[in-house]
């Protein structure tokens, strides 16, 4: 059990528990097949409660990494029989990986808007438009206002991907948003601080919001498309933006 390190008492014990458990099977130390200890051991090693366990197992379940055997107790998925879409916590290490993932979500989240934009019903009008509008009051908030930035934009385009009508979509971008939870919190912050905090960016999710209104599948689509676009450029312009 010494793998089983503790974790200092933060937000998101869950996502800590489920990414040690998941680097774990990854790396081998947990072997397919293998019996999970009980949700008490594993509450005690990692100085959790068995509700954050609970919910970490969980996880890893969804994702088809750990199986339950009624009865017996949770066991490592084979590597075959893990059906869930997977990105390695490496490819968040650096800088250029973190802007190869944002490619990969330009092209999703741009026919979201596009199906969005002529599915959406007026709550979902409602929420994108209050979202919007955290974003917009977070710029006045001086630093402390750039984690309410990022969670006000999440929730935007979280409501254009669910409003799109396809459950594969919202699945697979929620999982991206938890992955970059889980390794990429801080520089994410600052990203959004020093590149995605500004009246000109605000404009970007401002255009997206417009056309989703006017039901312009088009216009939604190439809004989404460019503001991801210039994100990426932005990004990759800040030299003095750490990887880690």
């Amino acid at each position: 059990m010494d793998s089983f390190t503790r974790l200092s008492r933060r937000p998101s014990l869950a996502d800590d528990v489920s990414q040690k458990l998941s680097r774990m099977i990854l790396d081998g130390e947990l072997a397919a097949g293998e019996q999970l200890p009980t949700e008490q051991s594993l509450a005690e090693s990692f100085g959790v409660a068995r509700t954050v366990v609970r919910e970490a197992v969980s996880r890893l379940k969804h994702d088809g990494m750990i199986d339950s055997r009624q009865g017996v107790g949770a066991f490592v998925a084979k590597a075959s029989a893990r059906s869930a879409f997977r990105i390695s916590p490496a490819c968040f290490e650096k800088r250029q990986k973190l802007l190869e993932i944002l490619q990969l979500r330009t092209g999703i989240s741009s026919e979201a808007a596009g199906l969005a934009a002529t599915r959406r019903t007026a709550a979902d009008l409602d929420f994108m438009e209050n979202a919007y509008s955290e974003m917009e009051s977070s710029i006045s908030e001086g630093d402390e206002g750039a984690e309410k930035h990022i969670l006000a934009e999440r929730a935007f385009y979280q409501r254009i991907a669910e409003a799109s009508g396809n459950q594969y979509i919202t699945e697979f971008l929620s999982m991206l948003d938890t992955r970059i939870d889980m390794e990429l919190r801080s520089v994410a912050i600052k990203n959004a601080r020093v590149t995605e905090w500004s009246s000109e960016v605000l404009a970007e999710h401002r255009a997206v919001l417009e056309a989703i209104r006017s039901q312009d599948e088009n216009a939604a689509s190439q809004a989404v498309r460019y503001h991801y676009t210039l994100a990426a450029q932005r990004l990759a312009d800040r030299a003095d933006l750490a990887d880690t």
